[in-house]
């Protein structure tokens, strides 16, 4: 037994309270090592002096190449729970765990792992609506000026204040409500709008008001009928939040610029030295050393009075449906939490969705947000599907990482991307070869979590430079566009007519690294599916283990059947092919 593979943290991933009486415990070994883990549990202020521990099996549900992780969804009675693992590995070795490892149980409860207390105020909860969502992400000034129209044309636009909002393609907010019905078409249920409130520059993540529609897009009056029209369509709308810094027009800091030391918004920005200068570098934090988005000091009482107030200011006002937090890991958890708080106190399902590129279980406990940007699925596509630089055993590891990273509820509401407004798109990444785009779409749609597609996907869409991945989108169909929004119509009407296998478990079924067949089933034994992946340039004759009484596998995509004999069934997947089959499987 490798002692020093073992691991357990309490109060985390790897222990959780998914309901008011069901514990979640997992447990890390090494690889193929252990033959069987248990987890024991009882009551931690038991009046007995020998507490009754039960007993619960422990399922492996993942492995990373390195690790096995072992969970269980342990039902229980007790609100205060003390528990202890066994680790056998099936030949030589049996150890109770507690952090230590003994050979015998000890019989003083306080040195087994504790969970204090089971409070429901903690038990991670997401909007719902969000576990069934497929978002797509606009960058508005890129989208649309009317209905299947954008003129890539240049505009500057003063504002009531007198200050000028620059566009660069001439998108609008009216164009993206021209175009919902395109949106409904495809199958999207939640629209994720980049920056739209008064800015100077064509991004908008340099905000000059926060209560106002940029210009360029358009007005208040203008955003509110598009929600209505989007809620009208079953379609939730998040705002992209730019709470980290702000643009250097924003009212408190030109008045800093103006009177310095003496402004009373001094303190509203992080380490401004006086006197201030911009050059080589500028005086105060910015975002990323850019000058024009100095850096808000969000522990500043004020500050989040002034922030918390416009979080729930567009609920409010225009019944928006959540956020995306840009910059989220620069800005103090103290904040978040206190923002979270505001916006469910106005819509308590609202969805908030933060811009984390690494891991984010810090800011994913269930006090500060719903989601994270999933960059880290982003990059095992392109490694795996794009680039075909990592095969089908170091993809399958990758992606149990993924799903060892978070509690339940979080992972089944990851948003995650394939591409975004900050990097290259992914069929640039994939030499512009639209199989290898197709099976990378395939994969997104049937893994866990919510599929999220940048704009213009659909289309084919390339670019490799920010200008380029943010272009006009494409109206005018030829036939690969049109083929490829079709697909796209296709798989996210599959993910939607079996919800209930979405969010379901996830299980790697069968793996060959020589041929590149990766096949997962998702759902359970009875009510699931099986998901093939051929990654390679030849057809494959594959044999699928059924129950012995199964006498069919319906094929989802080509609706058709594949006869079973003898708890077998043979089929051939094209190159490049993904298959979606329905049936009682092993």
């Amino acid at each position: 037994m490798k002692f020093e593979a073992v691991q357990h943290i309490i109060d985390s991933s790897y222990a959780y309270a998914y309901e008011d009486d069901q514990l979640v415990f997992r447990i890390r070994t090494a690889k193929d090592d252990m033959k069987r883990c248990l987890i024991f549990f009882g009551d931690r202020v038991c009046r007995e002096r020998i507490v009754k521990m039960d007993s619960y099996p422990m399922q492996k549900t993942a492995c990373d190449g390195l690790y096995d992780y072992y969970e269980a969804f342990v039902q229980t009675p007790y609100s205060r729970v003390c528990y202890y693992f066994l680790l056998d590995d099936g030949e030589e070795m049996r150890y109770y765990y507690d952090g230590e490892f003994k050979t015998e149980v000890d019989a003083d409860r306080t040195l087994y792992y504790q969970f204090p207390y089971i409070r429901r105020e903690e038990v991670v909860s997401v909007p719902e609506w969000a576990k069934e969502a497929v978002m797509y992400q606009i960058f508005p000034d890129s989208f649309a000026t009317d209905k299947r129209v954008i003129t890539g044309l240049r505009k500057e636009i003063p504002s009531k204040s007198g200050e000028i909002s620059k566009s660069l393609f001439g998108g609008t907010l009216k164009g993206i409500e021209e175009n919902i019905d395109y949106l409904v078409q495809l199958g999207i249920n939640c629209l994720y709008l980049n920056p739209i409130f008064e800015a100077t520059e064509w991004h908008k993540y340099d905000t000059r008001d926060y209560k106002s529609i940029d210009p360029c897009f358009g007005n208040m009056e203008d955003f509110k009928r598009f929600v209505r029209k989007c809620h009208d369509n079953n379609i939730k709308v998040l705002l992209d939040g730019v709470f980290n810094h702000s643009g250097w027009r924003f009212f408190a800091f030109k008045d800093v610029m103006e009177k310095g030391e003496k402004s009373k918004y001094k303190d509203w920005f992080y380490d401004i030295k006086f006197p201030m200068e911009y050059i080589p570098v500028p005086s105060y934090e910015c975002f990323a050393y850019v000058k024009e988005m100095p850096k808000l000091n969000t522990s500043h009482p004020e500050v989040k009075a002034y922030f918390y107030d416009i979080a729930k200011y567009w609920i409010q006002e225009a019944d928006i449906d959540g956020w995306r937090l840009d910059v989220a890991n620069e800005i103090d958890h103290d904040f978040w939490r206190g923002f979270r708080k505001a916006v469910k106190s106005i819509k308590e399902d609202a969805f908030l969705v933060a811009e984390i590129w690494e891991d984010a279980e810090n800011w994913l406990g269930g006090d500060q947000f719903d989601s994270a940007m999933n960059y880290k699925f982003s990059y095992l596509c392109t490694k795996f599907f794009a680039e075909q630089s990592i095969g089908v055993e170091a993809f399958d590891h990758g992606i149990n990482r993924l799903l060892m990273r978070y509690k339940h509820p979080v992972t089944y509401v990851q948003m995650n991307l394939l591409d975004s407004h900050d990097i290259s798109r992914f069929l640039s990444r994939a030499g512009g070869d639209v199989q290898r785009f197709k099976l990378a779409v395939f994969y997104q749609m049937m893994f866990v979590g919510i599929p999220s597609i940048f704009y213009g996907d659909e289309k084919g869409i390339m670019g490799m430079t920010e200008v380029e991945y943010r272009k006009p989108m494409v109206w005018k169909d030829d036939q690969v566009t049109a083929d490829l929004t079709a697909y796209y119509k296709t798989l996210i009407a599959v993910r939607k007519k079996y919800m209930g296998a979405m969010l379901g478990e996830y299980k790697t079924l069968y793996k060959n690294e020589e041929n590149q067949i990766y096949i997962f089933g998702r759902g359970n034994k009875k009510d699931g599916l099986i998901i093939i992946l051929n990654r390679s340039d030849k057809q494959q004759e594959i044999n699928i283990e059924t129950d012995d009484q199964c006498a069919s596998l319906y094929d989802v995509l080509e609706e058709r059947q594949y006869p079973c004999s003898n708890g077998k069934c043979q089929l051939s997947v094209r190159p490049w092919e993904g298959k979606i089959l329905s049936g009682e499987i092993e």
